[in-house]
């Protein structure tokens, strides 16, 4: 493998992470387990008493935007019940400050440290941030907590006490990289990637020892079969999805545009124990004009599969201790629209067609929500969530897409309708399942549409904007910009949906209290019944809620937190002060802003945390 550069040790991390997963009282990992479930046992606030649910405290973030994580809750860090998490990086003397939080009195909660990175940063992080200065969180192993910074950082510090055990340096602004994810922790490893395909970054995903911070393995989204991990093993299942041989991480983009040809990971990671594979899924291909992606000069011609710019838009399974590639399905070929498909791959176990299956479910920002046999790769469905019109279908057989030439840009200056919006079905927003009931998904979505113009593209250099196209995005129907569903991926149907004037930009929480929590970027905190969609409870915070909700358990009383800081792709407009009548601003996101009157939302970066009063 010539992308392996160490070896993993034995797999101690993993067996706490797995461990504490199943302790109900504590929030572990950022979807609570490595399966991204975000799935809660706990019943002790149930639909019979949510209604007491009242404000136990809150804390400043530090920073007033961009909270798009979660806290994590670890019940014995030195002996003490402490909670951690991170802000986004308005500006360098802000950039992600971390915070520890002794909750020994869990109603008066004291940070007994705050850490923040003072040396060598790079301002110029700030303004190649895509969508908005995010940060989603944290991971915590071996006592270890861990996470990214925009400008590239992945520190890991003594939970205990906020001293650095090690810093490395994995992302590189100038070249269009900047950390927003949270990494995962697999076995001994910390596995994360980058963003910046609006930056014409070539996206990578690293390996690095929990223990010391050293390069383990590194696999790239574009580029040779080496450089992707590629084996002869690759997608055996699935031949027809691509195999290695052919180069196609090369071939599949013209001249050396490979180079160039994003497919970042910056969203979620999830982990499979038993089957030892690591799950992520990569972005759009680079630049929004497609015709520059392909040399030939009609749909038809770009859409035989010769061009597909391989491998964005993809799920990767890859084995955790060398990063090869067992299987890798790409879900929007040759993409038109910026269907960044990095949204997170959920792990469960569910009978499909009579068949038992280790399941993976990808809700994409395409408008599809895919059930793929996780061990293989197989293909099992695709419905889609929302309205969607720029593809018939997907054909089960050959996994592609049917496009529609009515709404598939290409040419220059040719403007294109298509449903949904480039910022998807839904984002990266997380949705959640309770594995005991596994076709069921409660899922934040986006109800918009756009208009879509390709450019001329001036320039290729890594480090600057590298969209060329115009964007203008507008409601599906007036007055609904976001929806909660619940939603079943077998069948493609809806058993309930919950609209609101504001985009759901923020991810949702199933408990076995009959619940689930989600908020809106009106600042609008719910519990939602989760049988009948019913609202039960809801508070309004002090800013737009793009964070995902965690639930944990201590001296007897379950506890609710929940970030709120508006921010994001959607909240740019807002955060950077940016003029509404330009329709065409932030990609689009200024139109959106103003149809969902998101400029009157005041920025506040806080965490709220809630229990019963009785």
């Amino acid at each position: 493998m010539a992308a392996l550069i160490g070896l993993a040790g034995p797999g101690m991390a993993n067996e706490e992470i797995e461990k504490r997963a199943k302790d109900p009282n504590t929030w572990p990992a950022p979807g609570r387990d490595n399966k991204l479930t975000r799935h809660s046992p706990l019943k002790d606030i149930s639909a019979d008493n949510v209604g007491k649910l009242q404000m136990a405290w809150s804390q400043s973030t530090g920073a007033l935007r961009g909270h798009e994580g979660q806290p994590l809750f670890i019940d014995d860090v030195g002996g003490k019940p402490m909670m951690f998490f991170i802000s986004g990086c308005p500006n360098m003397a802000q950039c992600n400050i971390a915070q520890g939080l002794d909750l020994s009195d869990p109603d008066n909660p004291k940070q007994i440290w705050n850490y923040v990175k003072k040396d060598d940063r790079d301002e110029s992080a700030v303004p190649r941030a895509c969508c908005d200065t995010v940060n989603r969180g944290a991971s915590y192993a071996d006592g270890k907590l861990v996470y990214g910074t925009l400008d590239g950082y992945v520190i890991a510090l003594d939970a205990a006490t906020g001293k650095e055990a090690w810093v490395v340096k994995h992302a590189w602004p100038e070249k269009g990289e900047t950390i927003t994810s949270a990494p995962l922790i697999a076995e001994n490893l910390v596995i994360i990637g980058f963003g910046g395909d609006e930056f014409a970054a070539r996206g990578r995903v690293t390996a690095y020892n929990l223990a010391d911070g050293k390069k383990v393995w590194e696999c790239h989204s574009t580029g040779s079969d080496a450089d992707l991990c590629f084996s002869n093993d690759t997608n055996k299942a699935n031949p027809h999805y691509g195999t290695a041989g052919k180069e196609l991480g090369i071939k599949t983009f013209p001249n050396e545009d490979w180079k160039i040809g994003g497919g970042a990971a910056w969203g979620w990671y999830s982990y499979d124990p038993e089957l030892k594979l690591v799950y992520y899924s990569t972005g759009n291909p680079g630049l929004w004009s497609p015709s520059y992606r392909c040399p030939g000069k009609t749909h038809e011609e770009c859409n035989t599969g010769e061009y597909d710019n391989k491998w964005s838009m993809t799920i990767f399974a890859r084995k955790v201790d060398t990063g090869e590639a067992v299987w890798a399905y790409q879900m929007t070929p040759f993409d038109q629209w910026d269907y960044d498909g990095v949204n997170e791959n959920i792990l469960v176990d569910m009978k499909v067609d009579g068949k038992d299956r280790k399941a993976l479910v990808h809700f994409d920002r395409n408008g599809f929500a895919y059930v793929m046999d996780r061990a293989d790769g197989t293909l099992l469905r695709a419905n889609k969530y929302v309205t969607t019109d720029w593809a018939e279908k997907v054909d089960l057989k050959t996994g592609r897409p049917i496009k529609v030439r009515e709404h598939s840009p290409l040419e220059l200056g040719r403007n294109v309708a298509a449903c949904p919006s480039a910022m998807g079905g839904k984002d990266q927003q997380p949705g959640s399942v309770d594995p005991k009931d596994p076709t069921k998904f409660y899922m934040p979505t986006n109800n918009w549409c756009m208009e879509l113009e390709p450019q001329e593209r001036t320039h290729t250099q890594q480090g600057t904007v590298y969209v060329f196209a115009n964007v203008y995005m507008f409601p599906e129907k007036p007055g609904t910009t976001g929806k909660l569903k619940k939603f079943d991926v077998l069948t493609g149907k809806a058993d309930w949906e919950i609209p609101d004037p504001y985009p759901n930009w923020g991810g949702s929480m199933v408990t076995d209290g009959g619940l689930v929590f989600y908020g809106s970027l009106g600042g609008d905190f719910r519990a939602v019944d989760r049988n009948s969609g019913k609202v039960l409870w809801h508070r309004k915070l002090a800013s737009g809620i793009i964070g995902n909700p965690i639930t944990y358990k201590v001296k007897g009383k379950q506890y609710v937190s929940i970030l709120a800081g508006i921010g994001g792709w959607i909240g740019v407009p807002v955060t950077a002060g940016l003029d509404l009548n330009d329709k065409f601003g932030a990609i689009g996101a200024t139109a959106m802003t103003k149809a969902a009157n998101l400029d009157k939302i005041p920025q506040a970066g806080t965490l709220f945390t809630f229990r019963v009063y009785d």
